[in-house]
């Protein structure tokens, strides 16, 4: 299995498209709608890739990498902002916030998986632990 990806989007057509190209892959992917509920979710379930939106209602996404940055369980784990915010000095933003890359939408059908699995650690060969 690729691993497991934490997405925290509001919009339910980017959250399904998003969702159909990577389970496709091999990907389990749990989602959330908000910051807050996002947050939790990471906790709980520690993914190896989360995907954030930035543009979300309430808390938005740089309030949400900051949160999950102050998480020692998570600090390591990659966080890719995945918006439609794409001026200069958005991805500078979302870098500083805490997000170790940027991705913008609307997302490519056919190069997402690949742009995703660039921010995953490589899987272990067979017969390692």
């Amino acid at each position: 299995m690729p691993g497991r990806i934490v997405m925290i989007e509001d919009n339910e057509q980017n959250r399904y498209m998003a969702i159909f190209l990577l389970e496709k892959s091999g990907y389990e992917v749990l989602t959330a709608p908000d910051g807050p509920s996002g947050i939790a979710l990471a906790a709980e379930t520690r993914p190896d890739l989360i995907l954030l939106d930035i543009q979300l209602p309430g808390m938005d996404g740089y309030e949400v990498a900051r949160a999950l940055r102050e998480d020692p369980s998570l600090a390591g784990t990659p966080i890719v902002a995945v918006t439609s915010y794409a001026m200069l000095g958005d991805r500078e933003k979302a870098i500083a916030a805490g997000c170790d890359g940027y991705l913008e939408k609307p997302i490519d059908p056919d190069r997402f998986v690949l742009q995703i699995a660039d921010f995953l650690p490589p899987a272990p060969e067979d017969g390692r632990p």
